[in-house]
């Protein structure tokens, strides 16, 4: 059985979602970040970075990092696309999620991972949010005529709902964005999402910012 360990609101938010909607039977198990588990001796031996997603496969071996996660959870579920050229192009969109996206949104939320210096934490969190508002317009103008990330639903599409959320957190307005705004109301139509999305208590589609 898969174990998927998760925070509420991070980007496992979108491992989250692939395993309620698959049907398999699996386990969510909650790390309290604020709490600090995810330092602590048990933890660092499923992922030694103490973040999340992780996820213990069947064997007992743990897989981390959405970019692995996310590829593997969607060959398992058909949720990956089948053709070479086509996984090419979903490689290349997890990771402009996973190595561009995701990193200006931690120079707001984590500005201590880029220096020591509390002096310099506005101008670092000022300009983590201007990108990270710049990605998201760029999402939004990918998303324009079509109904998901791929041909048809895959694991890019929760991975893309993360970031609506995070930045429905972080006050920008996101209802301009009219192809990704519905990318995100298609989303929560599926019983899984709407599923996940109580359970972890995201805001996403409850705020409409300014």
């Amino acid at each position: 059985m898969l174990t998927l360990y998760y925070a509420p609101g991070a980007c496992s938010l979108a491992a989250h979602i692939v395993l309620e909607e698959s049907g398999e039977t699996y386990e969510a198990k909650k790390v309290d970040l604020a709490g600090g588990e995810q330092r602590t001796e048990a933890y660092l031996k499923i992922n030694p970075l103490g973040r999340v997603p992780a996820l213990r496969l069947d064997n007992g071996e743990p897989l981390t990092e959405n970019t692995a996660i996310l590829p593997f959870l969607g060959k398992r579920f058909d949720l990956w696309p089948k053709d070479g050229l086509g996984e090419a192009k979903a490689l290349s969109l997890i990771g402009f999620f996973a190595a561009s996206v995701h990193p200006a949104h931690a120079h707001v939320g984590r500005p201590e991972r880029y220096t020591a210096d509390t002096t310099a934490f506005p101008g670092i969190k000022e300009a983590g949010l201007k990108t990270f508002h710049l990605y998201l317009k760029q999402i939004d103008a990918m998303l324009a005529g079509r109904e998901w990330f791929a041909d048809r639903y895959s694991v890019l599409d929760p991975y893309g709902f993360v970031f609506y959320a995070w930045g429905v957190r972080r006050e920008l307005p996101m209802a301009e964005l009219k192809n990704y705004t519905a990318h995100k109301d298609r989303l929560l139509k599926r019983p899984g999402v709407a599923r996940v999305v109580e359970d972890e208590k995201i805001k996403a589609w409850t705020i409409t910012p300014s």
